[in-house]
């Protein structure tokens, strides 16, 4: 049986799922149109699930494109060589993949090529990508857009990340074809910021696509799955108060569902009402939890955020203004524990974390 999924990525045989139609169509057409995308969210936002599943939409649609998946996450603490070295390997075993996935076997020289050739730097990757392309080119009659998809590229070596991402705008900015057609990087935030933080050049080709949380129809079509399968209905007020008190978060949606449905041990024969939605409240807010595990580490590092975040919570004065440059400000937007409200104004990201702040700083 389905439930709702709060451990890592979601996949729609084991969890209810929102579809996000509308936000996969546009990633798809940008795709389409050769942009180097940068996907960015908060952690637990649901990136890499949008992400699969846009890989997996964009592939059945369409037979021309070659995806070649990456996941930069481990990379962080690794020099040159062996940044490049892993790279390459990880590159090469995802092309074979691809081609036993479509029950094929690569050509003896595709098969020599990548056997045969190194990545030793950013010089010889754009090298390899050309390479690659005129292989795949006589393999398949012209027919295929190699597609990068690069999970938690926040992981890339600091050091390396400037030449990295020179030689993928240098490709960019060639004729059309080129090698890789379209690149989708996914990140907790957008390239842009991370220029300005590292002081080097902006990758100002990047087409950034932000992932939104849930809205309230998601959130509705969410639980609607939930009944469907099981036969047991919400109360219409729990759809509005789930998506008010997360916000749409969809860590802490899915995390209020699974407790209402799986732990708290409500019959399933009677409907899930607000007194239950109120105590699966107050049960989240007492636990701990990965979510909760990060904001923490991130609220308590440093004086300065108590005192900010302590100044955005008093309903006294005229607010704190949202504003990037801050370093605190941007530290606290990019990882999802502040947003813009009314009046240009910061607010805390949603009422589930107001409040899980406010008992964080009174004891």
């Amino acid at each position: 049986m389905r439930r709702f999924g709060t451990q890592g990525p979601v996949n729609p045989e084991e969890h209810y799922i929102v579809a996000r139609a509308a936000e996969t169509a546009d990633f798809i057409n940008r795709v389409r149109e050769g942009r180097y995308i940068v996907l960015f969210a908060p952690r637990q936002t649901g990136k890499t699930t949008f992400f699969h599943s846009v890989l997996e939409a964009l592939v059945a649609q369409d037979s021309i494109y070659f995806p070649i998946q990456l996941n930069f996450e481990a990379y962080a603490d690794y020099d040159r060589a062996s940044f490049y070295a892993s790279l390459h390997n990880e590159i090469c075993e995802e092309i074979r993949r691809v081609f036993q996935k479509r029950g094929q076997a690569p050509s003896e020289t595709l098969t020599q090529f990548l056997v045969n050739t190194q990545i030793t730097d950013h010089f010889s990757m754009r090298n390899f990508f050309q390479e690659f392309d005129k292989h795949l080119a006589i393999h398949y009659n012209n027919s295929q857009r190699v597609i990068l998809f690069m999970d938690a590229f926040h992981g890339i070596p600091l050091a390396l990340e400037n030449s990295f991402l020179a030689s993928l705008r240098s490709i960019y900015l060639t004729h059309k074809p080129h090698c890789p057609h379209s690149v989708c990087f996914v990140s907790v935030r957008s390239i842009i910021q991370r220029d300005m933080i590292n002081t080097v050049s902006p990758f100002n080709i990047q087409d950034a696509f932000h992932l939104p949380n849930f809205t309230l129809e998601q959130v509705r079509e969410l639980l609607t799955q939930y009944t469907e399968t099981v036969g047991q209905d919400f109360e219409p007020e729990i759809v509005e108060a789930l998506h008010k008190q997360t916000a749409g978060h969809p860590f802490l949606v899915n995390r209020l569902t699974e407790i209402l449905t799986e732990e708290m041990k409500i019959l399933k024969t009677e409907p899930i009402t607000m007194e239950y939605f109120s105590e699966a409240y107050t049960r989240i807010l007492q636990e701990h939890n990965a979510n909760f595990d990060h904001l923490l580490t991130y609220i308590c590092r440093s004086s300065q955020f108590e005192g900010i975040l302590t100044r955005i919570m008093s309903r006294s004065g005229r607010g704190v203004l949202f504003d990037w440059s801050d370093e605190r400000i941007d530290e606290l937007a990019t990882n999802g524990i502040i947003s813009e409200g009314n009046y240009g104004t910061c607010q805390i990201a949603n009422p589930i974390y107001f409040n899980y702040i406010k008992r964080v700083f009174s004891t």
